[in-house]
């Protein structure tokens, strides 16, 4: 008799659920309770833990790739093309290296801004001459040459004036929106292109 009630007491705690196993068929995580299931296991509780693993898995390697997109801070430019049928004359700036001209230099010219436009250095002698051209060196040298020279006052403004570029010069023809145009008073200081050609809806400019 006490034999039996051993076994008895023996079996019944076998059959008693464990934690992981109260715990998986409390959960509603779908498949669980099949991992950890009552009794003995078997094939179908190796099947739904590796089906519940590899979605684990999946669930893992989409959210890393989200996050990492997320951290990439995306964006999106949205551009609306609106057409005008008038459009206000555009603003043309022409930049250059050459902002003066060379000929029209003078020997004062060069004795107060021959350091400005790195023709001569402090002392004002010229810096670097093998590097110029046999002409003009000479016409350089000539112009620079400043032994018993005594300097008149200098006008930046005139300076500029006279030496920059005048646009009325270069201008060979401009059109816009059917209306030929002209270089207006204010044209001085421009820097010299040889060929300069703007192409903007009915705006054409052609410079030389």
């Amino acid at each position: 008799m006490d034999l039996k009630e051993h076994c008895g007491s023996q079996e019944s705690s076998n059959l008693r659920p464990t934690s992981w196993q109260a715990f998986a068929h409390a959960s509603t995580l779908h498949g669980l309770r099949f991992v950890f299931p009552y009794g003995q296991p078997s094939v179908r509780r190796l099947l739904w833990a590796a089906a519940l693993l590899a979605c684990l898995g999946l669930l893992a390697l989409e959210s890393a790739e989200r996050l990492a997109y997320f951290l990439s801070y995306p964006h999106v430019t949205s551009v609306d093309a609106v057409v005008s049928g008038s459009l206000v004359f555009p603003a043309v700036t022409i930049c250059n290296l050459n902002t003066y001209r060379f000929s029209p230099l003078t020997r004062n010219d060069l004795y107060h801004a021959g350091e400005l436009m790195a023709l001569l250095d402090v002392h004002l002698n010229i810096p670097q001459p093998h590097l110029a051209e046999t002409e003009v060196l000479a016409t350089l040298l000539d112009k620079a040459n400043f032994t018993k020279y005594k300097p008149t006052p200098f006008s930046m403004r005139e300076f500029m004036e006279r030496v920059g570029h005048d646009l009325k010069e270069m201008m060979l023809y401009c059109r816009y929106q059917g209306q030929e145009l002209s270089a207006g008073p204010d044209t001085n200081l421009m820097p010299y292109l040889f060929i300069f050609l703007i192409t903007l809806d009915l705006f054409v400019i052609t410079l030389l």
